[in-house]
C-alpha cells in the first residue's frame, strides 16, 4: 500500500470513511474513493467461554510472502490484552520507533472471523512509520522489535484498535493480524 498522509487501519479496497468519502487501508493510507462503507457487525456479543484465547489458540497457515489463512477458535474469548507471536523469526536488528517499515498483512475480526482486508491480496506492501501514530496504536506496539522477513501475528484488543467502532469496525472489536515484515531499516547510529 502507498502512504497518502496520515495512515490508519482500516478495510483497503473495501471499507471507505463516507462522511469525507475516502477510502480507508486497514493498515492504511486514505485514498478517494466512491465505495461505500461495509457495514459493521450488529449481532450480539457472544456469551462469554470463561477462558481467554492465547496466541496458540488462532491457528494460521502459511509462509513469510505468502498470503496466510488465519482461523479464530470458538472455545475462548478474545483476549483483553496485546498478544504478538513471531510466527516466523526475521533476522537483523529490530524495528524501532521512528523506524520506515514495509508490511504485508492480513486481518480477520474475531466477532465474524471473516478476513476483512489484505494487502496479499494486492500484491503491494504497507508503508508505516513505527511509533508516529501513523496506525492503531496496536500496530505501533505490536510491530516494535519485528525483524526483517518475520512473521508476526498479532491480536489486538478494542482499546488499542478502534474501540467503539467505526470506520466499518463493529464496536468494541478484536483485530487479528498476520504481518509480514517485507522491510525493516537499519537503526541509524
Amino acid at each position: 500500500m502507498r502512504t497518502f498522509g496520515k495512515i490508519v487501519v482500516i478495510g483497503a479496497g473495501v471499507l471507505a470513511l463516507a462522511a469525507c468519502g475516502e477510502k480507508q487501508n486497514t493498515a492504511g493510507s486514505a485514498q478517494t474513493s466512491g465505495a461505500a462503507p461495509a457495514s459493521a457487525s450488529s449481532s450480539a456479543p457472544a456469551a462469554p467461554k470463561g477462558k481467554e484465547c492465547t496466541a496458540e489458540d488462532v491457528k494460521t497457515t502459511g509462509k513469510f510472502g505468502e498470503a496466510p489463512t488465519i482461523t479464530i477458535p470458538d472455545d475462548c474469548d478474545p483476549p483483553k490484552k496485546l498478544i504478538t507471536k513471531d510466527l516466523e523469526p526475521g533476522t537483523g536488528e529490530g524495528a524501532k520507533a521512528g523506524a520506515n517499515l514495509k508490511m504485508n498483512y492480513s486481518l480477520v475480526t474475531w466477532s465474524n472471523k471473516q478476513k476483512l482486508d489484505s494487502s496479499f491480496d494486492r500484491g503491494e506492501p504497507f508503508d508505516l512509520a513505527l511509533g508516529a501514530g501513523d496506525v492503531i496504536k496496536g500496530w505501533d506496539q505490536g510491530l516494535e522489535g519485528i525483524k526483517q522477513g518475520a512473521r508476526r501475528l498479532l491480536i489486538i484488543p478494542p482499546d488499542l484498535g478502534y474501540g467503539q467502532g467505526g470506520r466499518g469496525i463493529a464496536p468494541n472489536e478484536t483485530l487479528v493480524f498476520v504481518t509480514d515484515a517485507v522491510s525493516v531499516p537499519a537503526a541509524k547510529g
